[in-house]
């Protein structure tokens, strides 16, 4: 009698990660404080820089941090002290074939994040290399989905060693070279924020700050179901999204005050210290670690849709980002930032569901599920549209607010 060797799942795509499995405190910070050095989190230092002075600058930070760690770090709680992913959960809080919708949101805007990180490397590498070679940047383009696809397939383990690789070299050298960039600049930090326009509010900046990472963010149970209890999952996610964010949001500012010109990230800031190859370092790293999260989350996603497995999606959605990524970086991000504020009110539904329903979420629990909770759905699409629309605020949490509202409403009308 023949038997086969049974292939384990250590992605754990539709089950919860069992205690075995779980990740160190150091494992998970260093997961997350990656996932949270996003370049595009550099634009929105410029615009801040731009706007406020360097108290408001400080004052947005803060008050922007604590918007985002509180939800991030919530559904960190969740996702650790569950063990499930996104998808998962939303099954609870959307129902099975409701959960679709959040599924289908944080994979298409996790996959074009994916394609716009690509071009985001590739454009001025390519352009510094061999000036505007289309040959080379698209090849690079190439190289780097190439890479960035095979590590995102081998899943968390991977995650793991990319990002215990590039969190040192981008906190070390990127502060290496804000500070170099600080001591060659003319003037104090204060003296060259106080040039600002001063056309930014704190609470508007902060809107920014939140707007920056709150897709991303959203995804966090993806990751903290690795992590080894629910106070792990939540300190290690808060922490890292305020330092990560922060430095990111610095890099930007000191591009834009101290170096000028067309300074978009850090890699032009180091062109212009005299760094090349540091600054290529800097930015692939940067780059990778936040991709493959996303990467992973549009893995997940797709598989609870398809019904496929999360590696065959992950090369599929790898091949079409890489296919798509300058189209994607020269006429998407505008609506990219426009999904931003779609996302949130997945996050509080699920944080709701969770709380409102905790013992249902134990495990063994027995649990009929619903295909489509009603009051989820329309809190989605209710939430976008008034985030999108509502000229006053944050849009994230004018979202949320009304996704809660609606969530609440159909949970006491299903009862």
């Amino acid at each position: 009698m023949s038997t086969k060797a049974k292939v384990v799942d250590h992605d754990f795509a539709t089950s919860a990660v069992p205690a075995a499995n779980r990740r160190s405190l150091l494992t998970m910070f260093m997961i997350m404080l990656g996932f949270t050095f996003f370049s595009a989190s550099m634009w929105v230092g410029q615009q801040l820089a731009k706007g406020l002075d360097l108290s408001s600058f400080i004052g947005a930070l803060i008050l922007g941090g604590i918007i985002l760690g509180g939800y991030t770090g919530a559904l960190g709680f969740i996702g650790a002290e569950s063990g499930l992913s996104l998808d998962l959960l939303a099954q609870r809080s959307f129902g099975i074939k409701g959960s679709y919708l959040p599924s289908a949101m944080i994979s298409f805007t996790q996959a074009g994040w994916f394609g716009v990180g690509l071009a985001m490397f590739a454009i001025p590498v390519a352009k510094a290399l061999f000036g505007d070679s289309q040959t080379v940047m698209y090849t690079m383009v190439l190289l780097a989905g190439i890479c960035m696809t095979a590590t995102a397939y081998y899943g968390i383990k991977s995650l793991t060693a990319i990002s215990y690789i590039a969190v040192p070299c981008v906190a070390i050298l990127g502060t290496t070279a804000m500070f170099m960039a600080i001591a060659q600049g003319e003037g104090t930090i204060a003296e060259q924020f106080a040039k600002s326009s001063g056309d930014l509010t704190i609470i508007s900046g902060a809107g920014l700050v939140v707007g920056s990472f709150v897709s991303g963010g959203s995804a966090t149970p993806n990751f903290t179901r690795f992590a080894k209890d629910a106070k792990t999952g939540f300190w290690t996610t808060v922490v890292a999204f305020f330092i990560g964010n922060s430095l990111m949001f610095c890099f930007g500012a000191v591009s834009s005050i101290f170096v000028g010109g067309n300074a978009n990230d850090i890699f032009d800031v180091m062109l212009k210290l005299g760094l090349f190859w540091t600054a290529v370092l800097v930015l692939g790293l940067n780059i990778w670690t936040t991709n493959d999260n996303a990467l992973y989350s549009t893995g997940l996603g797709l598989a609870n849709i398809t019904g496929m497995s999360k590696k065959s999606m992950v090369l599929f959605s790898g091949a079409l980002g890489t296919v798509l990524a300058v189209w994607l970086y020269n006429n998407f991000c505008p609506f990219l930032g426009m999904l931003n504020a779609t996302l949130p009110p997945i996050g509080i539904i699920i944080v709701l569901s969770y709380f409102m329903h905790r013992d249902q979420y134990k495990p063994g629990a027995k649990v009929q599920l619903k295909q489509i909770e009603w009051g989820s759905v329309i809190g989605v699409i209710a939430g976008a549209v008034v985030a999108n629309l509502l000229p006053f605020g944050i849009a994230s949490i004018n979202g949320m607010v009304v996704a809660s509202i609606c969530y609440i409403i159909g949970d006491k009308m299903s009862k």
